[in-house]
């Protein structure tokens, strides 16, 4: 589960992200990180200093069962992850249609893969 505090809620924050942020994509899932300056750090970051993610899994990747269930993989892949993660910075993880038959390690290595490719 994430900290309350690494939880992207707000659409604007999800938007910015998304168009401005480093981009990096595999089979199951793309991944936007967008570090903040030190200017857009209090806007982005919602004043505080951890990294905030989100996470965007549409209709296109199943019902509503199976879009739980790759949420609640992505949320625990990207737990472990919370560390590695540049300070104020924002990540969103959208899923693929391939992300609904995915296992967790296929998830966790994708994730793995695109958040070294997008922190580098």
């Amino acid at each position: 589960m994430l900290p309350t505090a690494s939880r992207l809620r707000d659409s604007d924050s999800f938007r910015v992200a998304s168009r401005e942020g480093r981009r990096s994509g595999s089979r199951t899932l793309v991944t936007h990180l967008l570090v903040a300056s030190d200017g857009e750090a209090s806007v982005l970051s919602g004043g505080t200093s951890v990294p905030r993610v989100g996470f965007v899994v549409s209709k296109a990747v199943g019902g509503a069962v199976v879009r739980t269930r790759v949420k609640r993989r992505l949320r625990h892949a990207v737990a472990a992850q919370l560390a590695a993660l540049p300070p104020a910075s924002v990540l969103v993880v959208r899923a693929t249609p391939a992300a609904a038959s995915a296992s967790f390690a296929e998830l966790d290595r994708d994730l793995r893969h695109c958040l070294a490719r997008v922190c580098s």
